[in-house]
């Protein structure tokens, strides 16, 4: 039976992102938990969702993002629930920063069930905007109107070892994909930060991971089946309406609902990562074998100070094995320098937290436990930091000792760590954010053009001279081109690689003014650096982290900046042809790509 969410309860879908040690597997999962406090921490709102789901897991949690049976492929998807008006579903991405109310919220759990929704949609001009599991920063995926998620249609249909392929439903998300291969040794490609995307969101947007000869995830797909409005369900490839299938690979979700996807596989294998701090000078000097010799690569620079991580990954060396390599710091010693700068921190802002600021106190641990207080000793690096930027996280001089002690922990973690590729390559973004993140042509591997580290180097000074409160870290990766028009990584020239740089501004409270002027601050860092750098590199933004600008003149300039890049013309005229009542759409595809009637 097809499920829709038309709810007379009122409940609040969010995507909870839990903290994790940078060296430690990366998981998000969604939380239930009544509505924050402004004085609740991470922690509290973190684990309150365990309490509130024995509370509430009942008919809501089922139809909104219902559990499947099989416990190797539960979703760690619950939910939160506010005093809204009834009737109303309000649906939010994992940071808050984008949410909308509907009534309408529909599971098909197979194609057949899809396609009756989609016809239904398209004779009544109902919009079902796909939407995958809400972890787009600017909530792409999300319509008033009404919503399509395939969350149940999860599953892996066919694997071809010989081939290396593997045929999935695109609700699976990518850790069941990846753990699904494990027994037969084969894996993805390339991976995202994240393991917790849907495939059918992961590659509609044009996510990737980092590697200079690994292209986009879109490249991975090698055919398609859409369930589109107007021509019913097709199935593309390659050699099957290549031209739809480039364009529809990276398709935003106008052209159809992703119902099933062919994935090019890889053998399963284990890396090894090498973690070090170096500086931009060094960086200068290494950066072309670098970028050649590593299979991934990614620097993490920390504004207002010099230091540079670099993390490299590479497949273990069947002759050599693993490096040997002894830390000279535990994993405590890192943090420690943290520790001490929150405790100092905590005293100068005027907190009375004796049971966190007396951390090595056996007393004090005693009675934060009783309390349900966490002690500082259990917190991650990223929970850490969360806490210290809450604490004052527009203050320039707060921040940079932030960040001086971030490049602090860096130095005191560098070294080997080996795994499987889907736990090596994940990277813990830390809590709640603002983030954008553009891509734009770095030259060719065997000639780069060094146009990324100059992008770095007047980024980092923009910083300082405008002086923007900008905590670390800015991730900069690289991947080859995508054959997929509407990718920013998109190339005719198999041998261009194209650099991507995500900036960020944390939203680690719940207190609403302190959100509202987080936001206003990360804009005009945002605006800046569009007014100042992008033209000039040829910058464009993730799709799932591009925000569409109220003014209308600043939507008019976006509109003609992407036709620049994009062939807006000939992706409106799929529109047009495949979802003629505009049912797959929202305001955020209208405002982009806004259709005339004349196409």
């Amino acid at each position: 039976m097809l499920r829709t969410l038309v709810l007379k309860r009122t409940h609040r879908l969010v995507l909870h992102h839990p903290h994790h040690h940078p060296h430690s597997r990366f998981l998000r999962r969604f939380s239930a938990s009544p509505e924050p406090t402004p004085s609740s921490d991470a922690e509290a709102r973190k684990y309150a969702g365990y309490a509130a789901l024995l509370l509430f897991c009942g008919a809501a949690t089922y139809y909104s993002f219902p559990l499947p049976d099989d416990a190797k492929h539960k979703k760690a998807q619950i939910f939160r629930y506010a005093p809204l008006p009834e009737d109303l579903h309000t649906v939010s991405n994992w940071s808050g920063t984008h949410e909308v109310q509907t009534r309408s919220f529909l599971q098909p759990e197979n194609v057949e069930q899809l396609e009756s929704a989609v016809r239904e949609a398209h004779e009544k001009r109902t919009k079902i905007r796909p939407v995958g599991s809400g972890l787009s920063p600017n909530g792409i995926g999300l319509s008033r109107a009404g919503m399509v998620n395939l969350a149940l249609m999860d599953g892996i249909l066919e694997v071809d070892k010989q081939k290396k392929t593997v045929r999935v439903q695109a609700g699976i998300r990518v850790q069941q994909l990846v753990d699904g291969l494990k027994e037969h040794g084969l894996t993805l490609q390339n991976f995202a930060s994240i393991r917790e995307q849907q495939i059918g969101g992961i590659i509609q947007v044009g996510a990737h991971g980092t590697g200079a000869r690994l292209p986009p995830i879109d490249e991975q797909v090698i055919a398609m089946k859409l369930v589109t409005p107007a021509k019913g369900t097709i199935e593309i490839s390659k050699d099957k309406d290549p031209e739809l299938f480039y364009l529809a690979r990276c398709g935003l979700g106008g052209l159809g609902v992703v119902a099933e996807v062919t994935l090019q596989c890889v053998d399963r294998q284990e890396l090894v990562e090498h973690t070090v701090v170096s500086t931009m000078n060094e960086i200068k000097k290494n950066h072309k074998k670098l970028l050649s010799e590593n299979k991934h690569l990614k620097y993490l620079y920390i504004p207002y100070t010099d230091s540079v991580v670099v993390v490299r990954c590479n497949p273990v060396s069947k002759w050599k094995g693993p490096p040997k390599f002894k830390p000279q710091y535990n994993k405590d010693e890192a943090i420690q320098h943290l520790r001490d700068l929150y405790g100092e921190c905590l005293k100068k802002y005027g907190y009375v937290q004796v049971s966190v600021i007396v951390y090595r106190a056996e007393e004090s641990r005693s009675k934060s436990a009783e309390n349900g207080e966490q002690n500082i000793d259990e917190l991650s690096f990223t929970e850490l930091r969360d806490k210290l930027i809450a604490l004052d996280p527009l203050n320039k001089k707060h921040i940079i000792s932030i960040n001086q002690a971030e490049a602090e922990f860096w130095r005191k973690s560098e070294g080997y760590r080996v795994g499987w590729s889907d736990e090596i390559l994940g990277f813990d973004c830390g809590g709640q954010q603002w983030v954008s993140e553009t891509c734009f042509p770095a030259g060719k591997l065997a000639n780069p053009s060094m146009k990324d580290l100059e992008f770095i180097e007047e980024l980092k000074q923009l910083i300082e001279k405008e002086e923007i409160p900008a905590p670390a870290p800015i991730e900069q990766r690289w991947t080859a081109s995508s054959r997929s028009p509407l990718s920013p990584a998109s190339s005719p020239s198999e041998h261009d690689i194209f650099s991507w740089v995500g900036i960020i501004m944390y939203l680690p409270t719940t207190d609403a003014r302190q959100r509202k002027d987080i936001t206003e601050e990360f804009f005009h860092y945002r605006h800046l650096t569009q007014a100042k750098l992008w033209d000039r590199y040829s910058a464009y933004e993730h799709w799932a982290k591009i925000e569409v600008p109220k003014d209308k003149e600043e939507l008019a300039a976006l509109q003609a900046r992407l036709r620049k890049r994009f062939p807006v013309d000939a992706y409106n005229k799929a529109r047009k042809e495949l979802d003629p009542n505009r049912i797959l759409s929202n305001n955020m595809l209208e405002k982009l790509f806004p259709q005339s009637d004349t196409i």
